[in-house]
């Protein structure tokens, strides 16, 4: 219904100018302005909200249907890197990277797709309601904006967030808890030729907490894993400190506290029985989500896809989205595919296709959404 709405050349070419910019984590100005101008076309107003480190682009396009409740559109600006120096081809078929990079259509696509279905919009003249977006920062890094986002300038109460690989029509419906943790292993130092015996090596010592903590799929829904190892200075000297950095994640909060208290008391344990130290601190990423099937929002979103000719697939994820924070600030925010694949990699690509059906599941969520939901 919707689909002559968009012009399709148009948006590959604003998708390959987003992709041309290099935007990591904390270095998003370049593309936040780029944003900003396609957005302020588009006839929305737009702020920056600074946090320090960087900034999150909040946009507003009004609608002209009062009874309708705002939509909250969102993506992140940052990608992981490597992208500076990004080679891609485009074809008929696909937009891929050709180089020792990512292409980085996590999550420009998304940003590409949402700025789009808000042009057409206007250049239609099709009526909506209010439409909030948002694009954050340093998503790769801990959603970091998000984290730090107003939430008390946002009135809607639902949200799609476009940060799901995949083909279009995936709708996550629940997401874990994170924690990362570095354990800082103390042992003693001694010169490793002459007097070995003095030293207490704490890089043995975190060997063997690394080996008997849990690791990998622990079950459906809980992973735990150690990523960074570091110690030592040289050959000849027995070393003093070990650290140890890792992460756990369950959709379970009963799992979370067990893998919590498993893995710390496990560690302490080990280096008491070994005579060193072991000082720990943790930090929780983001809380877990879980939407209902029932759920009105979702249901909705479902219709959309179907009515797109779009084959709707609910899913479980073992990663994190700023749905998370969305999700835990009140908002119901459904994390849907956008239809990058092979993301956070080399071969990292997004048909055509799917650029185009990402766009048009979010214009027709735009334009459908007042005739489901009210404004309270």
């Amino acid at each position: 219904m919707f689909a002559p709405h968009i012009n399709r050349s148009r948006l590959v070419e604003t998708f390959t100018e987003l992709v041309r910019i290099n935007a990591p984590s904390f270095g998003e100005r370049e593309i936040g302005a780029a944003l900003a101008r396609m957005l302020e076309g588009a006839g929305c107003s737009v702020r920056f909200q600074e946090y320090g480190q960087s900034f999150n682009l909040i946009a507003l396009k009004k609608g002209e249907r009062p009874n309708t409740p705002p939509l909250l559109l969102s993506a992140h600006m940052d990608t992981i890197e490597p992208t500076a120096g990004i080679s891609f081809t485009v074809d008929s078929d696909a937009v891929r990277t050709t180089g020792p990079t990512v292409l980085g259509a996590d999550d420009k696509s998304a940003l590409a797709q949402i700025v789009e279905a808000v042009t057409a919009l206007d250049e239609r003249a099709i009526p909506h309601g209010d439409i909030e977006i948002v694009f954050t920062s340093a998503e790769e890094r801990g959603l970091v904006g998000a984290k730090r986002l107003d939430f008390g300038r946002l009135a809607s109460r639902h949200a799609l967030v476009l940060d799901s690989s995949g083909g279009i029509g995936k709708l996550i419906t629940a997401a874990p808890t994170q924690y990362t943790y570095e354990m800082r292993v103390t042992g003693r130092a001694a010169h490793a030729g002459i007097e070995p015996e003095r030293g207490l090596n704490a890089l043995r010592v975190a060997a063997e907490i690394i080996a008997a903590v849990p690791d990998g799929r622990i079950d459906a829904g809980t992973t735990a894993n150690i990523g960074v190892v570091r110690g030592g200075t040289a050959t000849n000297v027995v070393p003093h400190e070990a650290v140890i950095k890792g992460e756990f994640r369950s959709h379970s909060d009963a799992r979370i506290e067990t893998i919590r208290r498993d893995i710390f008391d496990t560690a302490r344990r080990i280096a008491a029985q070994r005579g060193a130290l072991v000082a720990i601190t943790e930090q929780e990423e983001y809380r877990a989500f879980r939407i209902d099937e029932r759920d009105a929002f979702f249901s909705f979103m479902h219709g959309v896809l179907a009515s797109c000719g779009i084959t709707p697939v609910a899913a479980r994820t073992g990663g994190g989205s700023d749905a998370n924070v969305f999700n835990r600030h009140g908002i119901t925010a459904l994390n849907i595919s956008n239809g990058m694949q092979n993301v956070h990699s080399t071969e990292e690509f997004i048909t055509i296709d799917d650029l185009f059906n990402g766009c048009l599941v979010v214009l027709t969520a735009i334009v459908s959404f007042g005739d489901h939901f009210k404004r309270a």
